[in-house]
């Protein structure tokens, strides 16, 4: 199969681009590197990379007549600066539709969207939350793009699966708390810890779901969670414990653009699908310490406002 992967060279991309390569798959990857970085892909037989953006659609539109994807993963997306509405409009949106003109254009069978479980907003209304709760893409510009990019995807008519993704982290990832923790410590940086909790799936098991998708006929919305939700202090001192610190922190309320807790459940991901996210969360954050230990962390991101 041929496979079009959208942001290939960033953390969820390269590594979904790596486990495809390994399967056999043909894959062109595209990445305009705002957050991507380059090291994240290594030169295979069968991987073409095109630096470019979603946003350019004469370049989108010869990369599809000459490739003919069969399967597109959308994992590009514009988070780098909350206050850049432009940018995450013009990426998340208007980039997502260029992806759909194009598929649609050139037969492509599937599309495999990676959403933000934000879409369901900064307050939601049960825990865990359910595939039935409102969708309201508030709060950030980041949430709203990424949400309105998925009302675009559902117009399209074409097939799609959209997963929308608890807190992914691992090998490669730059945004979020943990690589945040592990570059201030590091950097003999002042911690800033504040009262949430999320729902931590290893990267691993995310990609493990990527493949399942790819061969199932499901169709629809899907969680990528475990259902199960720890504290950023538990984070925190998982990362001290591992790294043998003893780091200034200071606690902070958070921010008004931030949820308390991120917590989805699996379920139907886990009947539907036969998926079930294996990597402990104890076991997924030492993973991921060593290897930023042994690669260079040149900078972290977040789609949250800077706290005062």
């Amino acid at each position: 199969m041929k496979v079009l992967i959208t942001g290939g060279a960033g953390f969820i991309g390269s590594n979904v681009t790596d486990k495809l390569l390994q399967l056999g798959f043909e894959i062109l990857l595209i990445d305009n590197y705002t957050t991507g970085v380059r090291q994240n892909n290594s030169e295979h037989k069968k991987l073409t990379v095109v630096n470019t953006s979603v946003c350019h659609k004469p370049t989108l539109e010869k990369i599809f007549g000459e490739f003919r994807p069969e399967l597109v993963i959308h994992a590009a997306a514009s988070f780098k600066d909350p206050s850049d509405w432009k940018q995450d409009a013009e990426t998340n949106i208007l980039g997502t539709i260029n992806l759909l003109e194009c598929s649609k254009d050139n037969n492509v069978k599937k599309i495999i969207y990676l959403q933000t479980s934000l879409c369901y907003g900064l307050k939601p209304e049960q825990t865990p939350v359910t595939l039935s709760h409102p969708v309201t893409g508030e709060g950030s510009s980041y949430a709203i793009s990424k949400t309105a990019a998925e009302r675009y995807i559902e117009l399209s008519g074409l097939d799609f699966v959209s997963l929308r993704l608890a807190n992914i982290y691992g090998p490669r990832n730059l945004s979020g708390p943990l690589p945040s923790f592990y570059n201030r410590i590091k950097h003999k940086r002042v911690c800033q810890i504040v009262p949430t909790r999320r729902d931590f799936v290893f990267i691993d098991d995310l990609v493990d779901l990527v493949v399942k998708v790819i061969h199932s006929d499901k169709k629809g919305y899907y969680h990528a969670a475990t259902g199960t939700d720890h504290s950023i202090r538990e984070l925190f001192d998982l990362t001290v414990s591992y790294l043998h610190a003893n780091p200034t922190i200071e606690e902070k309320q958070m921010g008004e653009d931030d949820v308390k807790t991120i917590l989805l459940d699996p379920s139907k991901t886990e009947k539907d699908l036969n998926w079930k996210a294996r990597v402990s969360f104890s076991e997924g954050v030492e993973r991921t310490i060593d290897w930023y230990q042994k690669n260079p962390l040149f900078t972290t991101y977040t789609h949250l406002k800077k706290i005062n």
